[in-house]
């Protein structure tokens, strides 16, 4: 229990950062292309009260740490675009949904660069990770200096807790099924009649996602891929 309430406090900011910033990045671009229905709605801000969804921000990745999931996964209430009033309704709605991805995957680099940052100062950090990804339980370092302990430790599971919910999110929001965002992508540059006939699967596209998380081929993919990001990050630092 001890293990799994240290894993929420440390996964805490990262999962935040991630969904937020990938919500308000939605937002902001729509502005920058003449929508201003976000900023209207005082959504274009980092406070975690605007966007936290009870379920899809607190509950959901919660529950992924406590039943040992091998992905962390969470998502922010959706920040409200009109898409009929951007200068190009059809070019724009491409960069306001990819926005979304390339903030995760922005976020990822970001963080790999800290990391790797920390680890070339902190070599032995890379055996606290391998012995995490192998057990998922924090090693004992109450014998370590103060600063190692309370700051070191903890930021540098921060960071890599961040490379892998923002590769996840970004990878997975660019499946083009509407509404994810890769599916909003596909309805902006397909021609038509491709774009009309995968819009009209935007009503019910949140279901078919569903299916597929349910179906055990798309759990083995998840946790495959969670495993290979996972060994990269090893293999690079």
């Amino acid at each position: 229990m001890n293990n799994t309430i240290q894993l929420i406090a440390v996964a805490a900011i990262p999962v935040l950062l991630a969904i937020i910033l990938h919500e308000v990045s939605h937002g902001y671009v729509a502005h920058l292309f003449g929508d201003d229905t976000a900023k209207n709605a005082g959504r274009l801000t980092l406070n975690p009260i605007k966007h936290i969804d009870p379920f899809g921000t607190i509950l959901l990745p919660i529950l992924l740490i406590i039943i040992g999931s091998p992905f962390l996964f969470g998502y922010a209430k959706p920040v409200p675009v009109n898409f009929n009033a951007l200068r190009n309704p059809k070019k724009d709605t491409a960069f306001v949904a990819a926005a979304g991805p390339a903030t995760n995957f922005l976020l990822a680099i970001i963080s790999f660069i800290l990391l790797k940052i920390i680890l070339f100062n902190y070599p032995v950090m890379n055996l606290y990770l391998f012995e995490f990804l192998h057990t998922f339980k924090f090693q004992n370092v109450s014998n370590t200096g103060i600063f190692f302990k309370d700051f070191i430790y903890p930021v540098t599971f921060m960071l890599f807790i961040s490379i892998m919910i923002n590769v996840i999110l970004g990878i997975f929001n660019l499946i083009p099924i509407p509404p994810l965002d890769g599916g909003r992508v596909a309805v902006s540059i397909l021609p038509e009649p491709l774009s009309s006939s995968l819009s009209k699967i935007e009503p019910f596209g949140i279901f078919v996602i569903l299916i597929l998380l349910l179906i055990d081929p798309y759990n083995f993919f998840i946790a495959g891929f969670n495993f290979i990001v996972n060994n990269l990050i090893l293999r690079n630092i």
